[in-house]
C-alpha cells in the first residue's frame, strides 16, 4: 500500500512538473557569430567614410576590420543615431558585393515600375543578416531607402538620390579592397 502511494506520487509528480523549455535559437549576424568567439582575441579596427545623406539625416559611415585569431574579415557600417539608441549595420564584405549588383538590377526595373503607376509598389533585396535596399512606388514617385536591421523600430534611412547610396557602397568597396592588399 506504501509503495503504491510512493509510486503514485513520484508519477504525478512527473506529469506535473514543469517542461523543461528548449533554448530559442537568437539570431545572430556575421559580425556578431565572427567577433564572439570564445577563447579567442578580437581586435576591431575603424575606418571612417564620408556621412551617408539621407532625406531626413546624416549616417554616420566606416569600415570595420575585425580580427580574431589567424582570420580578418571587413564590414561596411551604416549608423543611424537616436534619440536613445544608435542603429548599426554590419554589412560584410562579400555580402556588400551582393548589394552592389542588387542596386544595379533595382535601377534597371525602378523606371518600368514607375511607369507601371500602382498605388503602392515595393521592391527590395535583402542579406543574410537582414540589411535591406530597396525602394518604393508611390503617387507616381520613388524612394529609395535601406533598412539598417532586421529587427526594431526606427532602423529604416530614405534616400532621395540613389546615385547617394551607389556612390557610398562604391567607396566602401574601394577602401575595403585596399585594406585587403
Amino acid at each position: 500500500m506504501i509503495l503504491a502511494l510512493v509510486l503514485c506520487g513520484f508519477i504525478s509528480t512527473a506529469a506535473w512538473s514543469q517542461e523543461v523549455k528548449k533554448e530559442t535559437k537568437v539570431f545572430e549576424t556575421k559580425m556578431e557569430k565572427f567577433s564572439s568567439k570564445t577563447g579567442t582575441i578580437s581586435k576591431f579596427v575603424d575606418f571612417r567614410l564620408p556621412d551617408l545623406k539621407t532625406a531626413y539625416t546624416n549616417a554616420e559611415t566606416r569600415v570595420r576590420k575585425l580580427m580574431s585569431g589567424a582570420e580578418t574579415l571587413y564590414f561596411y557600417q551604416i549608423e543611424k543615431k537616436g534619440q536613445y539608441s544608435n542603429t548599426t549595420a554590419s554589412i560584410e564584405y562579400t555580402d556588400l558585393l551582393e548589394v552592389i549588383k542588387a542596386l544595379k538590377t533595382l535601377t534597371q526595373e525602378i523606371e518600368k515600375d514607375i511607369a507601371g503607376n500602382p498605388d503602392y509598389l515595393e521592391n527590395k533585396f535583402v542579406t543574410t543578416d537582414g540589411f535591406q535596399l530597396g525602394y518604393y512606388v508611390e503617387k507616381g514617385k520613388s524612394t529609395w531607402y535601406v533598412k539598417l536591421e532586421k529587427y526594431g523600430t526606427d532602423n529604416t534611412l530614405f534616400i532621395k538620390d540613389r546615385t547617394v547610396i551607389e556612390s557610398a557602397f562604391g567607396e566602401a568597396r574601394a577602401k575595403i579592397e585596399d585594406l585587403r592588399k
